[in-house]
């Protein structure tokens, strides 16, 4: 059968997201990282600012998320992200400008820049995808993993004495003066995915207020380095991550 035998049924309508290219995307199948894209790229889109948006992509596995999301972007250094973004909104404060990292970026060798950024109350926002390890150099210990999970470094799992706590970062920086918006989301599910973007919205709008860095840290899976199918990875970031990162606002300075 030749493709151009295959026909699309009348009754559905595939509608192309505004603002994302058509670029084939990196990630692993079942990656929380393509929905989250997918939702920035609306909120942009529907808010009318893609001119006026400049976003900071670090390394790690979005390092190319600038070829995905049409808007102005700069690469950061490994965790230097909320310093570029600082810089970058200071010097545009009519701009909309996010950094996007993940938890081995911001959590680790960035933790003095979004510790800093917060308490200066950058006005920014800051998209930090939680999925409790090193996704793109092989799946070794993040800061974030759980006790007791195994990676390429904890292959008996994660142990407090040898390897310490996980750390908790939306509550600690939610403490500090400098923050205006602080929340915790998913993107499993229909139902999740809409209040993340509705959450990703809000820090948006915050941004232009000055009143503060707004922060939304979505708790994510990664199948290929938990060494689990999409379905199961799912099912046991419900059953285990959820518990240690509870979703939902932590902190509203509006409200």
């Amino acid at each position: 059968m030749n493709l151009e035998d295959i026909k699309k049924p009348e009754n559905i309508v595939y509608r192309k997201t505004p603002l994302l290219t058509d670029a084939i995307m990196h990630y692993c199948p079942g990656c929380s990282h393509g929905t989250v894209h997918k939702i920035i790229a609306e909120v942009i889109d529907e808010m009318g600012i893609q001119d006026k948006t400049i976003a900071i992509s670090p390394v790690g596995c979005s390092v190319f998320a600038y070829n995905y999301i049409d808007v102005d972007w700069q690469e950061a250094a490994h965790g230097r992200a909320p310093a570029l973004a600082t810089a970058t909104k200071r010097l545009n404060p009519d701009k909309y400008v996010f950094t996007y990292q993940g938890d081995g970026d911001l959590a680790s060798i960035g933790t003095a820049e979004i510790i800093h950024a917060c308490s200066r109350g950058e006005n920014i926002v800051v998209i930090f995808i939680n999925n409790g390890i090193y996704g793109m150099t092989g799946g070794q210990m993040a800061p974030t993993t759980l006790l007791g999970m195994k990676t390429a470094t904890t292959p008996y799992g994660r142990d407090a004495k040898l390897n310490g706590f996980p750390m908790v970062i939306a509550p600690m920086i939610a403490q500090l003066d400098g923050t205006a918006f602080i929340t915790r989301q998913a993107v499993h599910t229909a139902a999740a995915a809409r209040k993340a973007k509705a959450a990703i919205r809000k820090a948006f709008e915050y941004s232009m207020k000055d009143i503060g860095l707004s922060f939304v840290e979505i708790v994510a899976t990664c199948n290929s380095g938990w060494k689990m199918s999409p379905v199961e990875a799912n099912k046991w970031m419900v059953e285990n991550m959820f518990a240690k990162y509870p979703l939902g606002d932590i902190k509203d300075v509006l409200k």
